[in-house]
């Protein structure tokens, strides 16, 4: 009877200490969610900057301002950075959520978020 009333206290003591700390607990997990939000919101920004970007850079490529060389280089470049952008919310959004997002984006945007991957072609005019 003397080892059973020790052990009884203890798990008394445990429950009451994790009663008291749930809000604490709580608190901290949506801090980090918060965070996470933040940086989520961050990274579809540099995504569509980066897409931005390339539409940009096929439109100067069309009208003549860049040479097929420089077009390539650039266009290399910034779909490697927007790749890497990707990856990072790959990373922080699962995949239903995705998703989820993609359908709601592109309907809000008017447009889809997949820049083309081809060359354009020349203006046969």
């Amino acid at each position: 009877m003397s080892v059973i009333a020790p052990i009884i206290a203890v798990a008394i003591l445990a429950l009451g200490i994790w009663f008291v700390s749930q809000p604490l607990r709580s608190r901290v997990a949506e801090q980090d969610d918060l965070r996470d939000d933040g940086r989520i919101a961050d990274l579809e920004a540099a995504r569509d900057a980066k897409y931005r970007q390339i539409r940009d850079l096929e439109m100067d490529y069309r009208t003549g301002k860049l040479s097929e060389e420089e077009w390539h280089s650039i266009d290399r470049e910034l779909r490697g950075e927007a790749v890497e952008v990707l990856h990072e919310l790959d990373q922080l959004i699962p995949p239903e959520q995705a998703a989820a997002a993609a359908g709601q984006g592109a309907s809000a945007a008017g447009q889809g978020a997949e820049p083309p991957a081809e060359p354009p072609t020349s203006d046969p005019r």
